[in-house]
């Protein structure tokens, strides 16, 4: 396998693209954006002027666009990629959508001779970039086998979590109900040192060292300390998409989430006040609030 096409070349997509192509594989890309196709050009990438033309004799698709709609018509269109691909290709969908929109795509696809692979991605912008993101992948083992090389260029860690199209955005649903909720708790905890004159390097230091210390935890803490609220590579309008499919996902199956609902209004309200901030923006709504602000 060497022909690959990466869709959607935003923070995500970017960073897929660039850890194919240091990997050796010949990759070809499309993007809205004629910035982000210029910057996938200067990186070694194959610039296409549609998507029928990335996926053009592609052996292997990775679909990183926003939402289900996009991945629909990107994969499933007239000019999209199971019209396109070479014969047997596979379909990596690392966007994270709607465990019903992944089931819905995988049965459309039947009898294109194209497979694919819903394997929504955890990471973040820096895991993206570092080519160390976390895979949830659904699919046989002989598909997964077949393209192994290009999720190992892209990835640390590949779960093999099912084998039908939809579990692996079930499994990343709930993973945002965590991520979101600890996210949140944190926001509030660096209010309310805030409010009683702690400083932030002090709670930083004590959450990090503690059990309360995580990736999730001490990169809130410490992009709230340092005021970096916005160009982190975490929009805030990603994080309330996500939890919007985990609270979708949760109505359907009637699963109580109070912890998750909770996240899911903290993340309102500051994509409400912040539309172009990052996750940590939620915190600058709570300081308004109260009148403090936590510095390092």
């Amino acid at each position: 396998m060497k022909r690959i096409c990466v869709i959607g070349l935003g923070d995500m997509g970017s960073g897929l693209a660039k850890n194919l192509i240091k990997a050796g594989f010949d990759v070809a890309g499309f993007d809205l954006s004629p910035d982000r196709l210029a910057a996938f050009e200067a990186m070694g990438g194959r610039p296409a002027a549609s998507v029928a033309q990335a996926g053009d004799g592609a052996e292997a698709a990775f679909v990183m666009v926003m939402n289900g709609d996009q991945a629909k018509a990107v994969i499933l269109g007239a000019d999209g990629l199971a019209a396109h691909m070479a014969p047997g290709g596979t379909i990596l969908l690392t966007a994270t959508i709607r465990p019903r929109e992944a089931v819905e795509i995988g049965n459309a696809m039947d009898g294109t001779g194209i497979h694919l692979i819903d394997t929504p991605v955890s990471g973040g912008f820096p895991g993206a970039q570092g080519g160390t993101l976390t895979m949830m992948a659904s699919a046989p083992d002989a598909v997964i086998a077949q393209v192994r090389s290009a999720m190992e260029a892209v990835s640390a860690t590949i779960h093999h979590i099912g084998t039908e199209p939809g579990m692996g955005q079930t499994v990343k649903a709930c993973l945002q109900t965590l991520i979101g909720s600890i996210f949140s708790a944190t926001f509030e905890a660096s209010v309310l040192a805030a409010k009683a004159g702690v400083k932030g390097e002090h709670l930083f230091r004590v959450f990090s060292t503690s059990g309360a210390g995580c990736g999730c935890t001490n990169t809130a803490l410490e992009n709230i300390i340092d005021r970096k609220f916005a160009n982190t590579g975490s929009g805030i309008g990603t994080m309330h998409k996500d939890l919007t499919i985990s609270m979708d996902l949760a109505e359907e199956l009637e699963v109580p989430m109070q912890m998750a609902s909770t996240a899911m209004q903290i993340f309102h309200a500051g994509k409400s006040k912040y539309p172009d901030g990052d996750n940590w923006a939620c915190t600058r709504v709570i300081e308004e609030i109260v009148g403090a602000e936590l510095h390092r």
